[in-house]
Parts: structure tokens; C-alpha cells; sequence
């Protein structure tokens, strides 16, 4: 033992003391962001997922406040109830979450991709379209070429995007006769 350091000292830095301040915030803090996740999801989501009684109640209640900081206040009331569990009460949610959060954007990214190729079409450069029609030989060319000139002169006259909506779910049918996946609607 040194000689700056006395016997006390030496005995409480041999017990555990448990987490460190900082790792209880951190923890806090991920139980809050998790509450939150838990508010914002859909109520058909939210009944899929495995939540007690109470934790779905009070996502209920906190649902209803609309006031800013009422708001606020329930949901770290939420957060407080959340913490009461334990972590191994919602390690199935976050892991359903985590999940969907990958999928969800993978699906972005297919759809991205999808109204690259659609606005590549619409350019006046045909070598996206021979290549489309290269890489599916079954395609109707004729109905492609023609959903083509209607979506450009709907952009040019300022119509409803009709044709422009048909080329993007013709190419989302066209994506997932090939690869198997699928992309949301949303995109249109």
C-alpha cells in the first residue's frame, strides 16, 4: 500500500459499487429513446409487439396528451414505469424494432433506387431504356415507351402524374419478379 493512500481508502475501492453515474443516464436515456419509439409506432404495430399491461396502458395516456411539455413530462413518466421492468422485459421490442428498422431501410433504398431509374427514363437518354429492356427481355415496349411520353408531357403541362405513378409500379412488379423483394407503395 503507498503511503499517500489509508486504509479506507484502500477497503472501498475493493466493493462494487454497481454501474457508474454515467452508465445509469446512458441507460435512462436508451429506456426514453425507447419509450418514444414506442409512442410514435402505429397502434397496429404496437399490439404485435410483447409489452406488459401497465407499459401499453400508459403508451395509451401518453398518446392523448398533446400539450408539449404535459407531453414530455408523461413520457418520461413512461420511461420511469419502462425502468421498473428491467431491460430483459424489452428485449424482445427492441430487437422487433431493431429488425424493422433494417428492413425499413433496405426498402428505402429499393425504392430510392427504383425513382432513380424512373427520372433516368424520363431524361431524354434512351440508354436507360435499352438497357431496361436488355436486362427484361418480356417487357412491353410499346406500353413502356408510351407511359414515357405521357409522364413527360404530364410534367411539361403540369397535369396529375398518371403515367409517371404506372412507370414506378411497373418497375417495382419488374424488381420483384426478379430479385423477390418488395417496395412500399408510398413511393409514388
Amino acid at each position: 500500500m503507498s503511503p499517500s493512500r489509508s486504509r479506507n481508502q484502500t477497503e472501498l475501492s475493493d466493493e462494487d459499487y454497481g454501474p457508474s453515474r454515467t452508465q445509469q443516464r446512458r441507460e435512462a436515456l436508451a429506456t426514453l429513446t425507447l419509450a418514444r419509439q414506442l409512442v410514435e409506432l402505429p397502434p397496429s404495430r404496437l399490439a404485435k409487439l410483447q409489452l406488459p399491461d401497465d407499459v401499453r396502458d400508459e403508451v395509451a395516456t401518453t398518446r392523448r396528451i398533446t400539450a408539449h411539455i404535459a407531453h414530455k413530462r408523461q413520457l418520461a413518466y413512461l420511461a420511469k414505469i419502462m425502468r421498473r421492468h428491467g431491460d430483459e422485459a424489452f428485449d424482445s421490442v427492441r430487437a422487433e424494432l431493431g429488425e424493422n428498422r433494417d428492413r425499413q431501410r433496405q426498402e428505402k433504398a429499393a425504392m430510392h433506387r427504383l425513382e432513380a431509374l424512373r427520372e433516368q427514363l424520363l431524361g431524354e437518354d434512351e440508354g436507360a431504356l435499352s438497357a431496361l429492356i436488355t436486362e427484361h427481355p418480356g417487357l412491353d415496349r410499346q406500353h413502356l415507351r408510351s407511359l414515357i411520353r405521357q409522364a413527360r408531357s404530364e410534367r411539361d403541362t403540369n397535369k396529375p402524374p398518371r403515367a409517371y405513378r404506372e412507370i414506378f409500379q411497373l418497375l417495382k412488379e419488374l424488381t420483384a419478379d426478379s430479385d423477390g423483394d418488395s417496395v412500399p407503395d408510398e413511393a409514388m
